[in-house]
């Protein structure tokens, strides 16, 4: 039947997959494994003060501002960098020509625009791996972010639009720790991942590392509804920040230790990720 459609003309208007292209699938893996290694640098340093070795913990652009400074570290964050713009490409093809079949209603429109913020969030993170690749500075993270958060805060609605960011971070922090719960993440990979005792290992890595993403990105989302709420732009916390006010909790010692172990058992996850997720 298929066949007599073909002949007749008529093949086009029949629904078909569009699958990505192969340097796009093997970009993304890439991409993949080069976020995993920043997560996986961010809960080492992070660790690292737990032991009381290191003074505060970095967010990715502090991870990125460690590797700079190892023997070859610009050779290696160049690497990182083409990762991480593999990423960023693989995360707008998503959004934009929606491969994983995502679709036009709400849900569908949220999730690609979810993979868009994404992108362009890890487009900036490109963007300061290359500055920093080729000998730029960098500056910390929460003076950034409160930066732009007083810009926002001075636009008409703008703290609405602040309470609705910080809502929306809040909402991923708690939809990671209901994927960690259930294992979600499980049908994004391909079934060998999950086979034999490496898939005990793959869940282990998986719902440990989403539950302290989900951990962080919670805490940040709160600090940024309390600037919404205050008007006040000193209240916002990025990831290194929300580590550190972790820190300063009753018994934040092994507080800090057990989510940095987590961020870096997420790293690992991402490799798996980078090897076997579904990429249609």
């Amino acid at each position: 039947m298929r066949d007599e459609i073909k002949d007749e003309g008529y093949f086009l208007l029949l629904p078909s997959a569009s699958p990505v292209k192969p340097w796009i699938e093997r970009l993304a893996r890439f991409g993949f494994a080069a976020k995993g290694f920043v997560y996986i640098l961010i809960g080492v340093l992070a660790v690292q003060v737990a032991l009381g070795l290191r003074d505060k913990p970095a967010g990715a652009r502090g991870a990125l501002a460690v590797i700079v400074e190892q023997p070859s570290g610009r050779l290696l964050l160049g690497v990182v960098a083409i990762g991480l713009a593999g990423y960023v490409l693989w995360r707008f093809v998503q959004a934009i020509l929606d491969p994983g079949n995502k679709g036009s209603n709400a849900k569908g429109i949220a999730k690609r625009t979810g993979y868009a913020l994404s992108g362009a969030a890890y487009a900036l993170l490109a963007y300061t791996a290359i500055r920093l690749t080729l000998g730029a500075a960098t500056g910390g993270n929460d003076h950034r972010a409160r930066d732009w958060t007083a810009r926002f805060l001075d636009w008409p609605l703008g703290p609405w639009l602040v309470g609705v960011a910080g809502m929306t971070v809040l909402g991923l922090g708690v939809n990671a720790l209901y994927v960690a719960y259930g294992a979600r993440f499980h049908e994004k990979l391909q079934p060998e991942a999950l086979s034999g005792k490496t898939g005990g290992w793959v869940t282990w890595a998986g719902r440990v590392g989403l539950a302290a993403r989900g951990t962080v990105f919670g805490l940040i989302g709160v600090f940024l509804i309390r600037a919404a709420v205050e008007s006040n732009p000193r209240r916002v916390r990025d990831l290194d920040g929300a580590l550190q006010v972790l820190a300063r909790q009753p018994y934040g010692t092994g507080m800090l230790f057990i989510v940095a172990a987590g961020l870096a058992a997420y790293g690992a996850y991402l490799f798996v990720e980078a090897r076997f997720r579904r990429i249609p």
